[in-house]
């Protein structure tokens, strides 16, 4: 049987060795129609319509199916692009005037897994509340609506131009990347397609990889959970830079002409000082708990305001809203940049670098070199139960301890993840081999009660 939950990134069903079966996906799109059509009864709107967007998993095209089917029988319409990165589904839901858009996708996970990430109207995450009200529906049992009213399906045939028009409209129409040889890793994902049409059109010498897709080798060591292949390339090609999204195209991560890995928070701390140098930053920048100390300091010194979230793209969006603030992500390569688009946009968020780059007159290499981060640990701790973290004394003890030997030139991160049954165990510091030691000491710790 699917294991299904609720995390950050919206709903996702973690299958791992289990069979995946479409029966919950059929109850999933019932539930999420029957609400939207509730919803939207007052703006007489009869058949709300929902785009339905994939990555490159072979068990998309069953879930697609599932979730058509669901949302058919709720009454609602459906609106299907085929693979598309997670963040087209959000600009495509608010061109097409449809009430929401779902992604078929387990993102950077392996291809055994797969999940639903759910969009409202205005091309944003969904609320928590929403969430409750479709899990309380899934309790109920599917009854399809009286045939007349039930929904219908089509295809969107240009969602990939669309799409690729919109992505260009963000890159300034005096620049170009004429002169640039760019390296694509596609992850063999949902931007394969995409993505290097985009590029080449820009100017840039695009040579793509990752860009065969076969159902079955989505992040498979590729992409921007796994950067040597696109480390290799750089170098092997002798590419300007490498560009690597991950399986549904909303993370990046880059290499610059020697090698180097530069991630999200290198990248966001880059594009806010070519905004800041031009006077075009809209207040400050967001992180969250995992956003490197080397970075918050380098913004401080920079004179820019930078405030933390909890994990998760949903929750940096929050605050950028409350603050009132344009730019902010994570180091995962979740980089939003609201003056562009709603949600993270791996694609335009690389495109945000380059236009910085040249209005630094620097490489990637030259402008990335003085913000060095902090050696950081992560180890993911696998739990078979539920830990309150907060209040196991043994792992409190242990977290205590170690930092008291960071002082404040390091710091700690317990926190369960929101998309799998793991405990991350995060600790940074200035010596790489305290650090380690560190992180291995709190892991042991939470190992014992797991």
């Amino acid at each position: 049987m699917t294991r299904q939950y609720f995390g950050t990134d919206g709903i996702r069903g973690i299958v791992g060795q289990d069979p995946i079966t479409p029966d919950f996906f059929i109850r999933l799109g019932f539930a999420i129609g029957s609400i939207l059509v509730k919803n939207n009864r007052d703006k007489k709107i009869k058949h709300p319509s929902v785009v339905i967007g994939k990555d490159t998993r072979v068990s998309g095209y069953m879930l697609e199916s599932a979730l058509e089917a669901g949302l058919i029988a709720s009454g609602a319409d459906v609106y299907l692009t085929g693979p598309m990165p997670t963040p087209a589904i959000a600009y495509l839901t608010k061109i097409l005037k449809a009430q929401a858009g779902i992604v078929i996708s387990a993102s950077h996970n392996p291809f055994p897994d797969n999940g639903i990430k759910i969009f409202s109207e205005s091309g944003e995450k969904l609320t928590d509340a929403f969430e409750r009200e479709v899990e309380l529906v899934l309790s109920q049992p599917v009854k399809t609506v009286v045939p007349h009213e039930l929904g219908k399906a089509r295809r969107i045939d240009d969602a990939e131009y669309r799409y690729a028009e919109f992505c260009k409209s963000t890159f300034p129409e005096k620049l170009n990347l004429q002169e640039l040889k760019i390296v694509l890793d596609c992850a063999h994902g949902a931007t394969y397609h995409v993505a290097p049409k985009i590029f080449s059109e820009l100017g840039a010498e695009v040579i793509a990889i990752g860009n065969e897709p076969d159902g079955f080798n989505i992040n498979l060591d590729v992409g921007s959970t796994h950067p040597n292949a696109i480390r290799e390339a750089t170098l092997k090609y002798s590419a300007d830079l490498g560009i690597a999204f991950d399986g549904d195209g909303d993370r990046v991560v880059m290499i610059d002409h020697l090698g180097n890995i530069v991630d999200g928070d290198q990248l966001i701390l880059l594009i806010a000082r070519a905004l800041k140098v031009t006077n075009q930053l809209k207040g400050g920048v967001v992180g969250t708990l995992m956003t490197n100390m080397a970075i918050e300091k380098a913004f401080y010194n920079l004179g820019v305001e930078f405030v933390r979230s909890d994990v998760g793209d949903r929750y940096v969006l929050e605050t950028l809203l409350k603050k009132g603030w344009s730019i902010g992500g994570e180091n995962s390569g979740h980089i939003l940049i609201l003056d562009q688009h709603s949600t993270g946009d791996a694609i335009i968020a690389s495109l945000q670098v380059l236009k910085s780059l040249q209005l630094l007159n620097q490489s990637l290499h030259e402008a990335t070199r003085d913000s060095p981060l902090y050696p950081q640990v992560l180890i993911n701790v696998e739990t078979h139960k539920k830990i309150d973290l907060d209040h196991n004394q043994s792992i409190q003890d242990a977290v205590k301890d170690v930092e008291s030997k960071l002082n404040t030139k390091g710091r700690v991160l317990l926190r369960s993840s929101g998309t799998e049954p793991k405990i991350r165990v995060m600790v940074e510091g200035e010596d790489l081999e305290s650090v380690k030691n560190h992180a291995n000491f709190i892991a042991d710790k939470v190992r014992e009660v797991a």
